[in-house]
């Protein structure tokens, strides 16, 4: 617990210790079932187990997918009337670091917001970039005085997290909105986010992220549609059946009285949005989500960063059940529905690693370990796939992307072979205790046609 009584994981080598335990009891409960009861019923029984948690997940995907299917597109098209009269102070951070390629994409675009004046501030964070990120930045200071911009130093710590802490404290604005270096935000999704927050209860909110460079390549492509699933499935599917969206770390809106009550952004994370989210969770206040707040953000292009990106997704997300599961279960603010919900959620990045098991148990089968039987490996491989298939189908429907489109679903072959090894060398590296920090997801900058001021342009 910090000062203000609001709960803070413990961490530190003790807790290391505890999941290499629990990883190596793991091994000795298999090695023990090999013992008492034999390879095959081990196996057969392992078999059972994930087709349990598969049909849990298959049935998730499925209810998300119907709820986007009969009323997303109808939020799509929400108008926005009635903002006029209510515009609470906003800061909107970003945080900078060797950003050169989209940096003046991004500043361009959060001048345009449409939003008061003397209700905005804009804070950009230069931290201890080697490019050429902060003179730019100071040139479009220099050329707008609506932004501010902040040098931290080399060594300065705590990555995005550090540097949006040290951002929150230039500012005195009732909220923060949060976007990432590559994001060029629509003018209107300040007003779509802010409304929200009429709703006490409401202590985050999360808009839509599009991906705006999806012709560059085929990984951008797949990434286009998974983004499409992302959030005009799954997230919107959380926000209907639940009222549990996350906090997505990017186009979102957050309570500054409530993220200083709470301890600002956790440096102890590489994935400060969903520790935010539980930690919102568990003080009593609740996220909201609009797919109407939109923001066009830059996909990686190559595997090799896909790989970096994911595999960080992973090892925080994972570690965030590791550090929340037993508040989850004992908040009095979740009812039983939302603590399993808020578990499932947590356990999307441990799927991944039951996925590969369950297609090693099908590997063993066919070379005829294992008794299982042919229906119930059948089933077993079928659901590793459907729910995730079924959520991007309707993406694509309420994407409105082109027919031929059709065929990336294709690309997402590899990709959740890729899932799986990131998601299952995250999980042991984590249960292991080893080191990981904070990893910049590096941009390309294709997309990226706005022009510097003039003070960057070269004399003559």
């Amino acid at each position: 617990m910090n000062a203000g009584g609001r709960h803070r994981p413990r961490r530190g080598p003790r807790s290391r210790e505890s999941y290499r335990l629990a990883l190596a009891a793991h091994g000795a409960v298999f090695v023990a079932a090999l013992l008492l009861f034999g390879l095959d019923r081990t196996l057969g029984w392992l078999a059972t187990a994930l087709n349990l948690v598969f049909l849990i997940f298959f049935f998730r995907h499925l209810g998300f997918a119907v709820a986007a299917a009969r009323w997303a597109e109808r939020d799509l098209n929400a108008p926005l009337v009635g903002v006029e009269d209510f515009t609470p102070t906003v800061a909107v951070l970003v945080a900078c670091k060797d950003e050169e390629l989209v940096v003046d994409g991004m500043v361009a675009a959060l001048l345009s917001l449409d939003y008061p004046a003397h209700a905005l501030t804009v804070v950009v964070v230069d931290d201890a970039s080697t490019d050429g990120t902060g003179a730019r930045l100071d040139a479009w200071a220099a050329a707008d005085p609506r932004l501010r911009v902040l040098h931290r130093e080399p060594g300065a710590g705590g990555g995005k997290s550090g540097a949006l802490n040290d951002a929150l404290a230039l500012t005195d604005s009732e909220l923060a909105v949060v976007f990432d270096a590559d994001h060029q935000p629509e003018p209107d999704v300040l007003r779509r986010l802010a409304r929200h927050f009429r709703d006490p209860r409401v202590g985050a909110v999360m808009g839509r992220c599009v991906v705006r460079n999806g012709v560059e390549s085929s990984l951008a492509s797949t990434i286009f549609v998974d983004y499409l699933s992302g959030y005009l499935v799954n997230e919107y599917g959380r926000q209907a059946l639940f009222e549990l969206p996350a906090y997505g770390g990017a186009n979102c809106a957050v309570r500054t009285s409530l993220i200083r009550a709470l301890g600002g952004w956790n440096p102890d994370t590489v994935t400060e949005d969903t520790d935010l989210t539980l930690r919102l969770l568990l003080d009593g206040h609740r996220v909201r989500y609009d797919p109407s707040a939109v923001d066009f953000e830059e996909a990686v292009l190559s595997s090799r960063r896909f790989w970096k990106q994911r595999y960080r997704w992973a090892r925080g997300h994972q570690k965030c059940l590791r550090d929340y599961w037993r508040p989850i279960l004992r908040t009095p603010h979740l009812s039983v529905t939302e603590k399993v919900e808020t578990i499932l959620f947590l356990w999307v990045y441990h799927v991944p690693v039951l996925c590969g098991l369950g297609l090693l148990l099908i590997v063993l089968h066919a070379f005829g370990v294992g008794n299982s039987s042919a229906i119930q490996m059948v089933s077993l491989s079928a659901l590793l796939f459907a729910g995730p298939f079924c959520e991007l189908a309707v993406g694509l429907v309420l994407g409105r992307v082109e027919r031929r489109a059709v065929w990336t679903l294709v690309g997402f072959i590899p990709a959740f072979g890729m899932s799986i090894m990131t998601a299952t060398k995250a999980y042991f590296e984590g249960m292991a205790g080893t080191t990981y920090t904070w990893s910049k997801t590096a941009r390309s900058g294709a997309t990226s046609v706005v022009a510097a001021p003039r003070q960057l342009e070269p004399a003559g």
